[in-house]
């Protein structure tokens, strides 16, 4: 029998669950990937929620190493895989011990971290040799943890994090860190799916609401109680109640349907096309460029996309103004800048604020790699996106005054 690296729960009372949610969320770097490849998964049981997320995730050419938790035995999960069917059983392979795994691509440890900082550092540090290059460690934290397995992973996050989510919706709520150690190369992303991720609440298995309306939302229904409460007989409260739904639609995340034409550049976000040029830009590099700019209303899903597949090499905000997003002084307001390494050179993506505009949200850390059409960030309220393209490489699709959506119109083409 072996011991699984991670870290446990020694009082029953204080075992952290993982969900389906969540249980998703942890093997989604192994999903997410479209080419044979091989993963690991550590600390499973045959009830376990990760061990079915990972068998769902299963493409022919994979393979999937799984490694017993402490206390289970091998034989019940290798009845329970080939009690899956022959179609699983040929991709799943059950080991006694980690020491027999090799190499992966994915790595996931089917148990949360909620011991010490020590023991994480030192599951970490056991785990991180069965790293492929380029490869992907997902580990869970409970969310509360301030000290202890939940601090480490967080400064394992900063040092050599992919990205970290937030899963709610799980009993408790826990932070899900996913950690590379080497880097990955940029053509990597040419083989990705868009990532599953949780930062947002499903309406319908079309519609989802991103986590910043959902606070939003509370917050104006939390101004309306207490407005009810301060003065019961006045109707003031009807406000900020009335807003909470509006304040919630302009964060809809809807899912959209991503060209799978390679030599496709998709909208970055939706709205009005403002302008299509060539310019210089030598903060980008020489040489000139082909950007296209696009106007989002408030009525516009604010959520924005990676026009291209790439690896995030560079970030870095702009100081400015906030005039106007479809005035022409609009290029020299606040603006984020994501940098991406693509087969066809450098492609950026600047977020910026307008008029009403002033907060940008950017969830791609450097040495991410992101799909075609994957959700990077978002910018609240009217403002305006900008897709910079080198001009040599792309012809462009669109012009001004076209209406365009987000992660699906092809607004240009590689040559």
């Amino acid at each position: 029998m072996t011991q699984s690296p991670a870290v446990r729960v020694t009082a029953p009372s204080g075992a952290v669950r993982i969900g389906e949610r969540a249980a998703r969320t942890l093997v989604s770097e192994f999903a997410r990937r479209n080419d044979p490849k091989a993963g690991l998964l550590v600390g499973a049981t045959p009830e376990s929620a990760v061990l079915a997320a990972a068998i769902e995730a299963l493409l022919p050419g994979d393979r999937l190493v799984v490694v017993p938790a402490e206390g289970a035995a091998a034989a019940a999960l290798r009845e329970h895989v080939t009690a899956q069917g022959r179609w699983v059983a040929d991709r799943v392979r059950v080991v006694d011990a980690l020491a027999e795994a090799d190499a992966a691509a994915a790595v996931v440890v089917a148990e949360p971290f909620t011991g010490t900082a020590e023991e994480a550092r030192a599951a970490v540090d056991g785990l991180s040799k069965y790293l492929a290059d380029g490869a992907v460690l997902s580990v869970a934290a409970p969310l509360l943890r301030t000290e202890g397995a939940g601090a480490e992973l967080d400064r394992q996050g900063v040092l050599h994090g992919v990205r970290t989510d937030v899963v709610l919706r799980n009993s408790p709520p826990v932070r899900v860190h996913h950690l590379r150690f080497t880097p990955a190369p940029a053509a990597l992303a040419a083989s990705l799916s868009p990532a599953y991720r949780p930062s947002s609440v499903p309406l319908t298995r079309q519609m989802h609401i991103d986590s910043n309306g959902v606070a939003a939302a509370g917050i104006t229904l939390g101004l309306a109680a207490l407005a009810r409460a301060a003065r019961p007989k006045s109707r003031l409260w009807l406000l900020p109640a009335l807003a909470a739904a509006p304040v919630a639609a302009f964060f809809r995340d809807p899912e959209r349907d991503v060209p799978e034409d390679p030599s496709a550049v998709v909208a970055s976000a939706d709205g009005q096309v403002l302008s299509v040029q060539r310019l210089q830009d030598e903060r980008f590099g020489d040489g000139e460029w082909l950007r296209i700019a696009v106007f989002l209303s408030v009525l516009d899903v604010h959520v924005n996309r990676a026009p291209v597949a790439g690896k995030v090499i560079d970030y870095f905000v702009a100081d400015g103004g906030f005039v106007n997003a479809m005035k022409p002084d609009a290029e020299h307001n606040v603006a984020a800048y994501t940098v991406l390494d693509t087969d066809h050179g450098t492609v950026v993506v600047a977020q910026r604020t307008g008029l009403i505009a002033r907060r940008i949200v950017q969830r791609a850390p450097v040495g991410s790699l992101l799909a075609r059409g994957e959700r990077f960030g978002l910018i609240r309220f009217g403002s305006r996106t900008d897709v910079y393209l080198p001009a040599d490489a792309a012809d462009p699709l669109v012009g001004p005054g076209d209406k365009v959506v987000g992660g699906s119109t092809v607004i240009a083409r590689w040559r």
